[in-house]
């Protein structure tokens, strides 16, 4: 710390460093989903489409089946050699497998190598974000001052949804000034190469950043574990909070997540059949609304508790899926489909996903020791988000189609997020007030 750099100073330039870059993280790797479809023209096969696009899908997919890969690999890293090197490495990646995607030659220049070097590049893009999202919780929460980190740590998860909305916007602006033809030769590759611009003021704040006051101390006391990895599976106590993080918080916010911000747009596009731009800026009205309502939850939690906060989310979350969803297909499905109530319900899901992501940031490192923080909290954040949370597309769709119920679908989340409130109740413990160094 210079003389002039006071520990406010620090803490808004850890907030910008991390935001930013989880941020990045998002954007990158949201971009990538959202341009699914024209990889499976570009870089596979064209004699077999629909081959073409799961292909396309599943490269997508590799990013999340290896995400607990980066959480194992670089959480190990960062509980051996500091918060802040990691957290660096992880960013640049990202930045730089995400720019290589848009430098990549198609399948009709190169052949077979162009849907091998994109696999190649998305794998790192999840190794990446495996090691990100558990880093920055834990470097940011290990800065946060004492009392407010409920408040501090929440504007992290904002990052995801306005990753979401600045990729999404950026492609709809290239779609509607560049013609089609243009938009599949060369137009794709602007999201990608803009992460240069990103990647290096990212770089420029993280570089900047000094190591987390809680990792210092564990070095000077040489408190450092040698194999993290090893220590958390033999620490039954670590070991037990860890699958509380992959039952119970990390599905739960997942699952929630996925309902209220992901399937929606879907539901109302597919089932409901309101015009896709509608049913956009229906959903968009709601991830504004979850933004405060993220803040005002992480505040909440720092005066009442971690668990009250999350338990409420996790409970309301299954109690309100249904009945949301029923109540779009009814109003949305209205000779004049009444816009207000379907804004109204998509807001009632916007409750239980804010007492999730409010305190979640804060109670992810709250629950384990120093010496294994990094490892403890993104190996089963990661399996979660994962597993759990990625499973969710294809567990909705296949339950649907096999019941020939548009609805059926929602008890893959309802069912889970009931045992996440069950273990929850049983298991959650109040961690507002753990100290950080022990």
């Amino acid at each position: 710390m210079t003389p002039s750099e006071t520990p406010q100073t620090i803490q808004k330039k850890v907030v910008i460093a991390a935001c930013f870059g989880t941020f990045l993280e998002w954007y990158d790797f949201l971009t990538f989903a959202s341009l699914a479809t024209y990889f499976s023209v570009l870089f596979f096969p064209s004699d077999d489409p629909v081959a073409a696009l799961l292909a396309s899908l599943a490269t997508f997919g590799i990013g999340m089946i290896v995400r607990p890969l980066g959480a194992a690999l670089f959480g190990s890293l960062g509980d051996r050699h500091g918060r802040r090197t990691i957290f660096l490495a992880t960013i640049v990646l990202m930045g730089l497998s995400t720019i290589l995607v848009g430098l990549l030659p198609t399948y009709e220049q190169i052949g077979l190598l162009a849907p091998a070097l994109l696999l190649i590049l998305r794998m790192l893009q999840g190794l990446s974000v495996g090691g990100e999202i558990g880093g920055a919780a834990v470097y940011l929460t290990e800065h946060a001052p004492e009392g407010r980190r409920g408040l501090y740590t929440s504007v992290l998860q904002l990052m995801g949804p306005l990753g979401m909305m600045a990729s999404t916007l950026q492609i709809v602006v290239l779609q509607h000034f560049l013609s089609d033809a243009d938009f599949k030769t060369w137009g794709w590759r602007i999201p990608f190469l803009l992460s240069a611009l990103l990647l290096a003021i990212s770089i420029k704040s993280r570089l900047n950043l000094h190591e987390s006051p809680v990792f210092r101390h564990l070095r000077e006391k040489n408190g450092l574990a040698k194999t993290p990895l090893r220590e958390c599976f033999r620490d039954r106590h670590t070991l037990g909070r860890m699958a509380l993080l992959f039952f119970c918080i990390s599905a739960g916010g997942s699952l929630i997540f996925f309902s209220a911000q992901v399937y929606t747009t879907v539901f109302l596009k597919t089932i409901v059949k309101l015009p896709g731009a509608q049913a956009s800026s229906l959903v968009m009205i709601a991830t504004l609304a979850l933004f405060p309502a993220t803040l005002f939850c992480g505040w909440l939690s720092d005066r009442i508790g971690r668990r009250p906060v999350l338990l409420t989310g996790l409970i309301s979350g299954a109690m309100a899926i249904f009945p949301v969803f029923q109540g779009l297909l009814y109003y949305g499905s209205l000779p004049t489909p009444d816009s207000t109530m379907i804004t109204l319900l998509l807001l009632v899901l916007v409750v239980p996903l804010a007492c999730i992501t409010g305190p979640q940031t804060a109670t992810l490192p709250e629950l384990f020791p120093a010496r294994t923080r990094y490892t403890a909290v993104a190996l089963p954040h990661n399996l979660s988000a994962g597993w759990i949370g990625g499973m969710s597309p294809l567990m909705v769709t296949w339950l649907s189609v096999h019941f020939a119920n548009p609805l059926a679908g929602l008890w893959y989340p309802t069912g889970l997020l009931i045992l996440a409130s069950i273990i929850g109740l049983l298991f959650l413990p109040e961690v507002r007030n753990q100290p950080l160094d022990q």
